[in-house]
């Protein structure tokens, strides 16, 4: 009887032994998943801030391209206005003048 108490309770020593070692291992992996769910994100926000950056690139070039393009056909609409008016400005006077008096 005394041996069959001993190896119960020697049973549930390594039972209670077993369990921890389960828990630590449980505990272990948790972390182990955890980290490789940071390490997974960071890798996945540093890809999508990369692609972001290349995107920002090309669409600042292609702003610069189209302000230009606007830019120079403002100049050219400018000068061409100008021209106009000094090639016009007398006969335009002219104009005025008689429609006002009449």
């Amino acid at each position: 009887m005394q041996d069959m108490i001993k190896r119960i309770v020697e049973a549930d020593n390594e039972a209670k032994a077993l369990e921890e070692s389960n828990q630590k291992a449980a505990a272990k992996e948790k972390q182990r998943i955890e980290n490789e769910a940071k390490a997974i994100y960071q890798r996945y926000m540093d890809e999508a801030k990369a692609e972001i950056a290349k995107d920002d690139a090309y669409l600042e070039k292609l702003y610069q391209k189209k302000l230009s393009e606007i830019t120079a056909k403002q100049e050219n609409t400018m000068a061409q206005l100008k021209a106009d008016f000094e090639q016009n400005r007398e006969i335009w006077i002219d104009q005025l003048v008689s429609r006002v008096i009449n």
